[in-house]
């Protein structure tokens, strides 16, 4: 009998320490369960939390960019127009480019002889003015962006065709091309597109850039060796039409005559030199018997 109640005491032990056991499990279970709910949940917002906080700096930066970007110096291309057009505005009453005038055709007759030498995509304005002081001057504009100014007493003095015209400004053109406008000009370009944020602005950039337009149009122009080398690549392009060449050779004769006889263009030579040299350069060499 004993032992039955001892086994039965046991086996009670047993059964109570066992469930003891589970109940403790499965507390532990659900603690452990709420823990790493708890984690996720945290983990979740922390993330949340910086993907927010990248966010808001990113929106920061770039409003400070914007900021910035309000005072920031005109791209090199834009610069161009803006400093020929200034110039332009400037020397309005001395060019006298203000005047009802006709179309003369030029334009055309000039896209046409642009093309047949393969120059596309060129955007040009030309600009007539009713004065000498100025014969003719291609004038960057960025880009493949061109103004051309063309003296009408000029073309007039010497009674030229509109394939004269047109020779002279595809030389313009070259000079352009060949970047001698702007590298005679010696004007910084370092600061062009830069942001001036928090700094006081360089008022004197036009006022500079129109003496630098002033002295190289009026007074230096372009040298002997970039007229030679300008020459020589106008009769490369020229040679293969001997009536274009010949057109050519005509208009240099026409205007050294001019400036030898007519007082009002005696600077010509200083801006380009010259008429008289150019003829030889491309002349044909005799040959001696």
């Amino acid at each position: 009998m004993k032992l039955i109640v001892i086994c039965f005491l046991i086996i009670n032990v047993t059964a109570w320490a066992q469930k003891r056991l589970s109940q403790e499990e499965a507390e532990q279970e659900i603690l452990d369960y709420t823990n790493i709910r708890s984690v996720l949940k945290n983990d979740g917002l922390e993330k949340e939390k910086k993907k927010k906080e990248k966010i808001l700096k990113a929106i920061v930066k770039e409003k400070k960019q914007i900021e910035v970007d309000r005072f920031r110096y005109p791209t090199e291309e834009d610069f161009w127009l803006m400093a020929s057009e200034f110039w332009l505005v400037k020397k309005a009453q001395l060019l006298r480019w203000d005047f009802p005038k006709p179309d003369y055709g030029i334009d055309v007759a000039f896209k046409n002889l642009l093309e047949n030498y393969g120059f596309f995509n060129k955007t040009f304005k030309i600009l007539m003015i009713n004065s000498p002081a100025m014969t003719h001057m291609g004038l960057p504009a960025g880009g493949n962006k061109y103004i051309f100014v063309l003296s009408l007493p000029f073309i007039k003095a010497m009674d030229l065709t509109k394939v004269d015209i047109s020779l002279i400004l595809f030389e313009d053109m070259l000079r352009l091309e060949a970047g001698l406008f702007k590298s005679n000009l010696s004007f910084p370009t370092s600061f062009l597109g830069t942001s001036f944020y928090g700094k006081k602005i360089d008022t004197t950039l036009l006022t500079s850039i129109t003496e630098k337009y002033d002295n190289l149009i009026f007074n230096e122009g372009f040298n002997f060796k970039q007229q030679y080398e300008m020459t020589k690549k106008m009769d490369q392009y020229l040679k293969a039409d001997p009536a274009l060449w010949n057109a050519y050779y005509n208009l240099l004769k026409k205007i050294d005559r001019l400036i030898k006889m007519d007082n009002l263009y005696e600077k010509y030579l200083k801006i380009y030199p010259s008429p008289e040299l150019q003829m030889q350069w491309i002349s044909p060499s005799k040959k001696v018997i």
